[in-house]
């Protein structure tokens, strides 16, 4: 579907589009972690805290364009291309989604981070399930270790294992 290859292209022109306006409003110390409590424990100066993320997203979507041309099993890509152009659209987004929120709590705005990761951690769960349960062999996407390398049947049952398990990870994180 075409919808998703062009999906994370434009999520990324957004995230530097949002980076250059952010830019001059954010502090000259920027919070970039946090702990489990909440807490912010991690510090960029402002030119990191509002550019690190859309570079990032752009060097991981160039990653995500070049590993099935490489792959030596790269014919096989083609049997889980939609599942795979959306695995690259929900990180991608996962990462914009990661982005604002962390500027929103820069500008000054309460919210608990990870109160509102849950939902996108749940997302990003089982959509990896859904890509699991789809993945054909090769060396770059899936659970690759010898056995599922060496044998087809050991990588479509230990891939349709991972998959309801991811699956049930991302309705736990609910």
């Amino acid at each position: 579907m075409k919808l998703l290859r062009w999906l994370p292209i434009f999520l990324v022109a957004l995230c530097f589009l949002t980076a250059i306006v952010a830019y001059p409003k954010l502090p000259e110390k920027v919070a970039s972690h946090w702990n489990l409590e909440g807490k912010a424990d991690g510090y960029m100066d402002r030119a990191g805290g509002a550019f690190f993320v859309p570079v990032l997203s752009l060097f991981m979507l160039a990653l995500f364009y070049v590993l099935p041309r490489i792959d030596p099993l790269k014919k096989n890509y083609a049997a889980f291309r939609n599942e795979y152009d959306g695995m690259v659209a929900v990180l991608v987004g996962f990462m914009y989604y990661v982005y604002l929120l962390t500027l929103l709590i820069n500008f000054g705005y309460g919210i608990d981070i990870v109160q509102w990761l849950s939902p996108a951690f749940a997302v990003l769960f089982y959509y990896v399930g859904i890509l699991l349960g789809k993945a054909k062999q090769n060396w770059f996407v899936g659970i690759r270790t010898p056995w599922t390398l060496e044998s087809e049947s050991v990588w479509d049952k230990t891939h349709a294992v991972a998959s309801r398990l991811f699956k049930a990870a991302g309705v736990a994180a609910l």
